[in-house]
C-alpha cells in the first residue's frame, strides 16, 4: 500500500489537531508535520514534499491562496486541499484557478475528508462534493464564471478601469506567469511589472492575483482560455 504523506496547515491549534488525530488512524495516511503560518508552511511545502497539504484558506502571513498558487508556479509535487469555515462557490473557483486539487468545508465528517485526500492524493479535483478529473475541471469551472458574469452583465460594452498596458499584465497573469516572466515578455523591468500589479489589485478592490483573475472573469474582461489552472492529471 503506497501511504499518503501529509502536512495539515491550521492556525486554529484544537482544529488542527482534531485533524491530524483523525487522520492518524487512516492506515494509509501518514501527517509529515503540522503548521500554523502560511510561510512556514510553504517552507515545509518545498523541504518535505508531502503527497498532500491539507490548507486552510485564511492563514496567518500567507494565505492558503496564495500558497496554492505558488506551489503551482513552482511546479511541485504537493498537491493542495483547501479547507474553509466560509463555503462558496466564488471561492472554490479562487481555489481551482490557483491550482489546487481540492476544496472543501471545514464541517465535513472525517471519513469524508479522508476519502477527499485519498481522490486528490490519486490526482483527481474534488470541489463542490463532486470529483472530477482535469478536463471536467475545467468544465466545471467555465461553467460557473458564465453564470457569475451573466450576474454582473450590464448593457452596452463593458468598462473596464484598466489602462492598456495594466491590461496587458493582466493578461499575462491570468495564464499564470510570473513578475519576471511579465517583465521579459513586455520588455519592462522587474519593479514596472510590480507596480502594475499593485494597480490592477487597488483598481479591482481585491488582495491577490488569483482573486483579480476571478473578478476579471465574471466581468468578461480576459476569457477562461487564458487561465493557468491546466495541469497534468
Amino acid at each position: 500500500m503506497n501511504q499518503i504523506t501529509l502536512l495539515i496547515v491550521d492556525d486554529h491549534p484544537l482544529f488542527r489537531q482534531g485533524v491530524v488525530d483523525a487522520l492518524s488512524f487512516e492506515p494509509d495516511m501518514r501527517v509529515m508535520g503540522q503548521s500554523a503560518s502560511g510561510d512556514e508552511a510553504l517552507e515545509m511545502i518545498r523541504t518535505m514534499k508531502p503527497s498532500v497539504a491539507v490548507l486552510d484558506v485564511n492563514l496567518p502571513g500567507m494565505n492558503g491562496q496564495q500558497i496554492t498558487h505558488q506551489v503551482t508556479q513552482d511546479k511541485l509535487p504537493t498537491r493542495i486541499l483547501l479547507m474553509t469555515g466560509y463555503d462558496d462557490v466564488e471561492q472554490a473557483i479562487h481555489a481551482a484557478l490557483a491550482g489546487a486539487h481540492g476544496y472543501c468545508s471545514k464541517d465535513i465528517q472525517p471519513q469524508t475528508l479522508s476519502r477527499i485526500i485519498r481522490e486528490v492524493a490519486e490526482g483527481k479535483y474534488v470541489f463542490s462534493e463532486n470529483v472530477f478529473n482535469h478536463h471536467e475541471l475545467e468544465r466545471w469551472v467555465e461553467e460557473q464564471i458564465e453564470g457569475a458574469r451573466r450576474s454582473y452583465s450590464e448593457p452596452g460594452s463593458p468598462f473596464h478601469p484598466l489602462s492598456e498596458r495594466e491590461m496587458e499584465v493582466l493578461a499575462c497573469v491570468v495564464r499564470g506567469m510570473s513578475n519576471k516572466e511579465i517583465a521579459s515578455l513586455l520588455g519592462i523591468s522587474h519593479q514596472t511589472v510590480k507596480n502594475h500589479v499593485t494597480a490592477i489589485l487597488r483598481k479591482f478592490g481585491v488582495e491577490d492575483r488569483t482573486q483579480a483573475v476571478v473578478y476579471a472573469l465574471k466581468r468578461g474582461w480576459v476569457t477562461l482560455r487564458d487561465t493557468d489552472i491546466r495541469r497534468q492529471e
